[in-house]
């Protein structure tokens, strides 16, 4: 059953098209690559679907009921259960760890402003189960010991695993990841790909954007090739390997072979 289907989705700024007619559908439990080169539209694809654009044209249907989501604003859309994460790390570098995963958590409370200054019991405990929610996806993540240590302090792919935890604090049904291995040394991807697997096992789909062909290739039941904002190919990695089109546009003939060789 498809949670995410998009249908004819434009996306303009002036004369530029950044997508063009998007049309795809995302199966539940699947982890999805995105693949294209630098201004494929990748990015702006994810924005229209959290809300941070607003589409020009097509329509955004998500959810068991196929609710259409073009017009929310990304704090209605992350209620509904689709979570992200950005290019560019944007954690709160004077928080620690623990506090970055639980305003993530904030998203699912009722106290609200009046709660908040009150400070009733039942306000209380529902922090306290925050807490301990936040602290469970620390351990999840494999970042439970840098609990207390500012963001800011944390090596770059212990960040990357922090905004990933946080992400997941939403309780999202649809996570969506743009280029969260870019930077990372080959153990740090490695060790990030075993995290992807572990969020599938929770039956959370995900939507990945990656340039690098040793991360999103083993772990994508299907991938998705953009480019100039149009979707060229999709399939699954070995069909996409061996498209003419995707070589052509972005893979090229040695990063394909390489990304072939690294499967064997």
């Amino acid at each position: 059953m498809a949670i995410l289907e998009i249908s004819n989705l434009s996306k303009h700024f002036g004369g530029v098209k950044a997508i063009e007619d998007i049309t795809l559908s995302i199966e539940r439990g699947e982890i999805v690559g995105i693949i294209g080169p630098n201004g494929a539209g990748k990015t702006t694809l994810f924005n229209c679907i959290t809300g941070i654009y607003r589409s020009d044209r097509g329509s955004i249907l998500f959810g068991d009921y196929r609710e259409k989501i073009n017009d929310l604003k990304p704090n209605e859309i992350t209620v509904r259960g689709i979570a992200r994460t950005f290019q560019n790390i944007r954690l709160f570098a004077n928080m620690t760890s623990l506090e970055n995963v639980m305003v993530g958590a904030h998203s699912r409370t009722k106290a609200g402003l009046w709660g908040a200054i009150m400070r009733s019991r039942w306000v209380r405990e529902e922090e306290h189960r925050i807490m301990e929610h936040a602290l469970e996806l620390l351990k999840f993540a494999g970042i439970y010991n840098e609990a207390n240590e500012l963001a800011m302090n944390l090596a770059y792919g212990i960040q990357r695993k922090l905004e990933v935890a946080r992400a997941l604090a939403t309780e999202p049904q649809l996570l969506l990841l743009d280029e969260p291995a870019a930077g990372m040394n080959p153990s740090e991807k490695k060790e990030f790909l075993h995290l992807l697997m572990k969020i599938r096992k929770r039956n959370i789909t995900i939507l990945l954007i990656e340039h690098d062909m040793k991360v999103v290739m083993p772990v994508s039941e299907k991938v998705i090739v953009l480019d100039y904002g149009v979707k060229i190919a999709e399939g699954t990695p070995d069909e996409v390997q061996n498209n003419e089109k995707v070589i052509e546009a972005y893979l090229g003939r040695k990063s394909l072979q390489l990304t072939v060789n690294s499967k064997q």
